[in-house]
């Protein structure tokens, strides 16, 4: 049977070789022959409905240039990978102490561009750090050369709007975000292993003194009687604990610093130190559209990073503790 289906499908190919190679009594001009990736791709694809004048017809190669544009409400930028470098505190010029986390974008580049023509979705995959081609596999080291970037540590792919798109190559840096801004930060959170139900869900637990024998940290009943007589899921109960996924919302960029790509926001980020994390803008607590670089931003030919002073977030110009006096 698949003898008899080769040579049909060769017998086929013949034919439309000797349909294209033969002159038309209508045109004078001789025909023109299909490449031999075309030719096949009407065998082999959705195309096969087609005839040659059609697939000739390819859509133009989108051009992808890096420069600024105005945002719109609708506009969705990428975001950034970053490494969490710890915690510490801060003092305001008005000496409110600031729990802070500091952020290390540690070279952010455009490694893959993603359309509609193509992959079905307007999207940038980010790569962060550096690596060594030993420590990647065979077909991560030919992605990255395919493309033309640097080995890469960390992927991550950000949905964009068609107005956000940049080339493969454009570094990005810290002062892609605003100081006053409010991001949204995903990362890891710690794994705890597995843990109990007062310190997984915070149980009260049984008595500590009269009443209990040996099952003062029980979380107790955990069900009814002969109705329904079982344990309904998703009852809160001892088990692994951490290493999940967790995103906090609306997290406040108080300084960055663009002469070592830091970010100081205010309060925690999931993931413990040296975890990456991935920053993007705050889907609820939208920032202004007029004071965010778009698509992303593009340092000047004489503008030296290293020479730039911190950037610290507008807190004012009315001290907070004299309001309510």
């Amino acid at each position: 049977m698949s003898s008899l289906s080769s040579r049909g499908l060769i017998s086929r190919l013949h034919q439309h070789l000797l349909s294209l190679s033969s002159p038309s009594s209508s045109s004078a001009a001789a025909p023109t022959l299909l490449p031999f990736h075309l030719l096949t791709r009407s065998f082999f694809s959705s195309d096969a409905l087609l005839d040659g004048s059609q697939i000739l017809q390819q859509q133009p190669t989108r051009i992808i240039q890096a420069t600024p544009a105005i945002m719109t409400h609708n506009s969705k930028r990428t975001g950034l990978i970053a490494v969490k470098c710890g915690m510490t505190a801060l003092w305001d010029k008005w000496g409110a102490r600031l729990p802070i986390t500091i952020l290390w974008v540690d070279d952010n580049i455009v490694s893959q561009v993603k359309t509609v023509e193509k992959e079905g979705i307007f999207s940038l995959q980010i790569g962060c750090g550096h690596k060594k081609a030993k420590h990647l596999t065979k077909p991560e080291v030919g992605h990255f050369r395919a493309q033309g970037v640097p080995l890469k540590r960390k992927l991550k792919e950000f949905p964009v709007t068609e107005d956000a798109l940049l080339p493969v190559g454009t570094s990005i840096g810290v002062r892609h975000f605003v100081p006053g801004q409010y991001v949204d930060v995903i990362g890891m959170s710690r794994g705890k292993g597995f843990q109990g139900g007062m310190k997984r869900w915070g149980f009260k637990g049984m008595p500590a003194s009269h009443g209990a024998s040996l099952s003062h940290r029980s979380i107790g009943s955990t069900g009814q009687r002969d109705a329904p007589g079982k344990v309904f899921k998703g009852k809160k109960m001892p088990g692994r604990m951490g290493g999940k996924q967790r995103t906090v919302k609306n997290v406040w960029v108080y300084k960055i610093d663009p002469a070592r790509n830091l970010m100081w926001v205010k309060g925690q980020v999931p993931g413990a130190k040296g975890n990456f994390v991935f920053i993007k803008d705050a889907v609820y607590n939208k920032p202004d559209v007029s004071m965010l670089p778009f698509p992303t931003y593009f340092t000047t030919e004489d503008e030296d990073a290293t020479d730039l002073e911190p950037l610290v977030a507008d807190l004012g110009e009315v001290d907070p503790f004299m309001i309510a006096d």
